[in-house]
C-alpha cells in the first residue's frame, strides 16, 4: 500500500514538473505603450511586467500577437492561449467569460482631437481682436462727438471751451473722457442748460461705453475658450467620433447614445484620425496620450480629463490554475518595488 501511495506521489510530482516546465502561450495585441514590437523585440509596459512575472514564476512562454482585441480575448476563451495581457479592462461582462488577475494598471477614458481644434483663451488675442478695435473706435467717436457738441454750446459760456475749432477738438475730447471716467471737472462744469443736459447724458452713457470694453474682452475670450470642436463628452454629440468596436469606450458611447465609427484595431482608428476623417477619438487615456506625444504629436491634442475610471488586468481561461500564482507574484513585485520601476520606465513617477 505504501508503495502504491509513493508511486502516486511520484507520478503527481512528475506531472507537476512537466506542467511547470511547459511553454505557456501568451496572446497580446499591439497597443503602445503597453504592448508592441520595436526592432523585432516585444516591448511595452505589459511586456515588461510579463517578463518580470515569468522570471518570478520560472515560466517559459511564447508570444502570439494577434490583429484585434476580440481575437486576443477569443484565444483565451477557447483555450488556445494560457493567458492574455495588454490593456485589458476588467469588466463584469468579461468576468463571466474568463478569469482576471488583480489589477495591474489604473486607467480610464479620454478624448483626443486634432491640434488645430483646440484653442485656449488668450488675453492678448482678445485685445488684438477686430471686434475690440471696432468697440474702441466707436467709444472714441462717441467721446469726440460729445466733446465737440459741448464745445459748440459752451464756447461762449465756459472759458475752458473758448478755443478755435482747430484747437478745440482735443481739449473737448479730453473733457468728455474725464467726464466719463472721473465724473467731470467741478471748475469746468457746463453753464448752459443744454450743456448740462448733454453732460448728464454723457455720464449716463459712460456706463455703456465702459461695458463695451468689458463685454468685448470677455466675449472674445469666452468664444475663444469654447471654439474648440470638442472639449468634453457633452460636445461629442453630432461629431464624427471614433473608437474601437467592442471596447469599454464603445460601450460608454453607446450608453450615452453618442454615435461613433467603430474600428477593428488601433491602427485603423489612428489612421482615420490622421487622415482627418474623425473629429474626436474616445479611447483609453494612456494609449491616446502616448500617441499624442509620439507619432501624433504634430496633429493630436488631448482635451478634458480622464473619465470612467477602470482597471486593467491579465486574463485567463475560466478556472485557470495560473491565476492564484500570478496574483501572489504581482503582490511580491509591488512589495519589492519591481512594479514601480516598470511603471516609471513607461509612464514616469506616479501621482
Amino acid at each position: 500500500m505504501r508503495v502504491v501511495f509513493a508511486l502516486i506521489l511520484l507520478a503527481f510530482s512528475v506531472l507537476t514538473q512537466q506542467s511547470q516546465a511547459q511553454t505557456l502561450t501568451v496572446t497580446t495585441v499591439t497597443r503602445p505603450p503597453f504592448s508592441y514590437v520595436e526592432d523585432g523585440a516585444q516591448v511595452g509596459f505589459s511586456m515588461d511586467l510579463l517578463e518580470a512575472l515569468a522570471e518570478s514564476l520560472d515560466w517559459d512562454y511564447s508570444i502570439n500577437r494577434v490583429e484585434t482585441f476580440s481575437d486576443m480575448l477569443g484565444a483565451v476563451q477557447d483555450g488556445t492561449a494560457d493567458l492574455a495581457i495588454a490593456n485589458i479592462s476588467i469588466t463584469a461582462s468579461r468576468e463571466t467569460q474568463m478569469d482576471f488577475s488583480q489589477p495591474i494598471f489604473e486607467s480610464g477614458l479620454q478624448i483626443m482631437v486634432p491640434s488645430d481644434a483646440v484653442r485656449r483663451p488668450s488675453l492678448l488675442q482678445a485685445l488684438l481682436s477686430a471686434e475690440l478695435f471696432i468697440a474702441i473706435g466707436l467709444a472714441f467717436a462717441i467721446l469726440l462727438a460729445g466733446g465737440m457738441t459741448m464745445w459748440i454750446f459752451e464756447r461762449r459760456a465756459q472759458p475752458y471751451f473758448d478755443r478755435k475749432l482747430d484747437e478745440a477738438w482735443f481739449p473737448s475730447f479730453w473733457w468728455a473722457l474725464n467726464l466719463v471716467v472721473n465724473g467731470g471737472f467741478e471748475e469746468r462744469m457746463p453753464r448752459t442748460a443744454f450743456g448740462r443736459i448733454l453732460g448728464v447724458i454723457l455720464v449716463v452713457s459712460s456706463l455703456f461705453i465702459v461695458s463695451v470694453f468689458t463685454a468685448r474682452i470677455t466675449s472674445v475670450m469666452t468664444v475663444d475658450a469654447i471654439s474648440g470642436n470638442v472639449n468634453s463628452v457633452n460636445d461629442l454629440y453630432g461629431k464624427q467620433v471614433g473608437t474601437i468596436s467592442g471596447s469599454t469606450a464603445a460601450n460608454f458611447l453607446n450608453r450615452r447614445e453618442i454615435e461613433f465609427v467603430g474600428f477593428e484595431n488601433l491602427e485603423g482608428l489612428l489612421n482615420a484620425f490622421s487622415d482627418s476623417e474623425l473629429d474626436a477619438v474616445v479611447f483609453d487615456a494612456p494609449i491616446l496620450s502616448y500617441f499624442a506625444n509620439h507619432d501624433g504629436r504634430k496633429i493630436a491634442s488631448i482635451t478634458g480629463g480622464v473619465f470612467m475610471r477602470e482597471n486593467y488586468g491579465i486574463v485567463f481561461p475560466t478556472g485557470s490554475p495560473l491565476v492564484e500564482d500570478v496574483n501572489q507574484a504581482l503582490l511580491a513585485l509591488r512589495e519589492e518595488g519591481v512594479y514601480d520601476q516598470i511603471y516609471r520606465t513607461w509612464f514616469g513617477a506616479r501621482n
